[in-house]
């Protein structure tokens, strides 16, 4: 099964909570910091409500 690599790109300040507890929920709490997940439509679906924040890849 394939993983996703995701990378927070940009700072949470300022989003709306919700977009907030979407990066949480995935264990980003830093810039810059990167989490291996696996891909599935939950984790699709959670990187595609802040897509604009992000950056991820398939490993």
């Amino acid at each position: 099964m394939a993983n996703l690599e995701i990378k927070l790109m940009k700072s949470l300040i300022g989003r709306k909570q919700n977009h907030i507890n979407t990066a949480k929920a995935l264990g980003l709490t830093k810039t810059y910091k990167v989490v291996t997940k696996p891909d599935n439509e939950a984790i699709r679906g959670m990187i595609k409500s802040i897509e604009h924040l992000v950056e991820f890849k398939e490993v």
